[in-house]
């Protein structure tokens, strides 16, 4: 219906009068309706052509609309205007390609600084693995504290006897458990002969009351070895252990400081142009740097090591003490003594079946 009436519309000659007032057709009413239902529902102007030519004359141009740059138009069909169209698609559009950017130079940023970590710590290593060959091979220099180095070796050389002490706490521990749990069961058996022995029942039964005091003087030096062992190895593994991180941080500033100061002294000694003095400059910030934290890590080592001398000091006289007041009751049979050792000490004997756990563990 569109083309026909367009087709006719195009054909139609239409008389001009004097004042410039266009005629009437009486003779075609329709065609007005049409035209006005072509405004109102007629195609998308993006699937249409624009006709250029002169009045009445024929089409001399057709040009698509899609090639027209400019905002979107709304035709109104009562007011016969074109009204501009400015809908959020093209703000969502800027919106959503400005959070891609951002997004793009944030991750791009990431990349940059993990670029540079990695080559910060590239050149770091490569500057400490040179200094550790030349000082392995006696080309190169290193810095030396005698008196920390000699606390140090002796740190490590009783830390050495300390885990040796503990391993064999450990071991008679574990014995000890084993032959306290023989004498309990012996004491279990002499009494059940005892009461099926009617000729041995006396003898049965001294050997069976024995048995079971030595099975609970045994508990309670367990109770005691255990907790020299305990403290032990919170001394050994945890406070020893810790000033040993301290000081393998310290060795390894020590080998960052003379490895920088190796290279900063190799730099002074070639030539002193613009570039070489710049990077002089920046060695010698390097250098400021890790001297910095070197000197920090040394003061920590040196306060660690006096606090651990006196921590170790205080912690062993007390365990020794104890370890010898509980071996020396245990074997003199001084079952009051030996009890009044744990109360000197606070040490609390878990009653019988403590370790077990519960029934509703269980299911």
């Amino acid at each position: 219906m569109t083309d026909s009436i367009m087709s006719k519309a195009a054909t139609m000659e239409i008389p001009i009068n004097s004042n410039g007032d266009t005629g009437t057709l009486p003779e075609d009413d329709s065609l007005e309706q049409d035209l006005q239902q072509v405004m109102v529902s007629g195609p998308n102007l993006n699937e249409t052509s624009i006709v250029s030519g002169g009045y009445g004359g024929t089409a001399e141009g057709i040009i698509p609309t899609s090639s027209i740059k400019g905002p979107a138009v709304r035709y109104n069909a009562e007011f016969n205007k074109r009204i501009p169209v400015t809908g959020l698609g093209s703000n969502m559009h800027h919106s959503s390609s400005n959070s891609s950017m951002a997004a793009d130079e944030a991750t791009r940023g990431v990349a940059v600084e993990k670029i540079e970590t990695m080559k910060k710590w590239g050149l770091n290593t490569y500057k400490c693995t040179k200094q550790m060959i030349s000082e392995r091979f006696g080309r190169g220099s290193r810095t030396v504290d005698l008196e920390l180095e000699a606390q140090i070796e002796v740190l490590r050389d009783t830390k050495k006897k300390y885990e040796n002490v503990l391993r064999l706490a450990r071991a008679l521990t574990n014995h000890f458990y084993n032959m306290v749990q023989t004498q309990h069961a012996l004491g279990d058996t002499f009494a059940d002969l005892s009461q099926k022995s009617p000729e041995l029942r006396d003898e049965f039964g001294y050997n069976a009351e024995t048995q079971k005091l030595l099975c609970k003087n045994g508990e309670t030096l367990l109770g005691a070895v255990n907790f020299f062992v305990s403290s032990i190895n919170t001394l050994v593994n945890k406070t020893m252990e810790d000033t040993l991180m301290t000081i393998k941080m310290y060795e390894n500033a020590r080998l960052e400081f003379d490895a920088y100061r190796s290279d900063l002294e190799e730099l002074s000694l070639g030539p002193r142009d613009a570039v070489a003095m710049a990077r002089i400059d920046a060695a010698q910030e390097q250098y400021q740097v890790q001297k910095d934290k070197y000197e920090r890590l040394r003061s920590d080592v040196i306060i660690k090591l006096k606090f651990l001398e006196e921590n170790k000091v205080k912690v062993m006289h007390k365990q020794l003490l104890l370890f010898h007041n509980a071996i020396s009751a245990y074997f003199a049979g001084n079952q009051e003594q030996l009890e009044q050792t744990l109360k000197q000490f606070n040490i609390k004997l878990k009653p019988p079946g403590a370790d077990k756990p519960s029934w509703l563990e269980e299911q």
